[in-house]
């Protein structure tokens, strides 16, 4: 084997990129009620918002891992299949299926658990949703437009 590089039944699935790392580490870190002061001023319970600002920040990271996923499993499935032969498909076609088939179910869970996280969030904070938007999607382009990005994260909301 060649030095540095990893076999591919053990190499790591590239992760997607946050663009909210940062600020993420800093509600983690000592000064988190002063990152959240950035975000929310003066609302309520500093700590139960920090709590739930982390929660809603984790479940829009693994949105994003999911979606990137989904997207990197197709693209495999894509490409090994465009030359697969008619009739049975051949074992690594159909693990390309199953890993396929997983990233969606993952990707449907990290939506259900960002809607879960949004609606703490927003009860928590106080924020009002306009009716007929869904949570979701609003929550993603509420943090879109007051959670600060990391300098030189892609400035295309996903």
């Amino acid at each position: 084997m060649v030095r540095g590089h990893l076999h591919p039944a053990i190499a790591m699935t590239p992760s997607a990129p946050f663009p909210y790392a940062v600020f993420f580490a800093d509600l983690q870190g000592a000064d988190g009620h002063a990152a959240l002061a950035r975000v929310l001023p003066g609302r309520g319970d500093a700590g139960a918002l920090t709590e739930a600002l982390m929660a809603l920040l984790r479940a829009r990271k693994a949105t994003l891992q999911a979606a990137f996923d989904t997207t990197l499993a197709a693209d495999e499935l894509r490409r090994y299949q465009k030359y697969a032969k008619p009739g049975k498909p051949s074992a690594h076609i159909v693990q390309l299926r199953q890993k396929q088939a997983a990233a969606r179910q993952a990707s449907s869970l990290s939506r259900q658990s960002l809607i879960k996280a949004a609606a703490a969030f927003v009860r928590e904070a106080g924020i009002e949703v306009p009716e007929r938007v869904a949570i979701d999607e609003f929550i993603i382009h509420w943090i879109d437009a007051n959670v600060p990005r990391d300098s030189g994260a892609d400035a295309t909301p996903s």
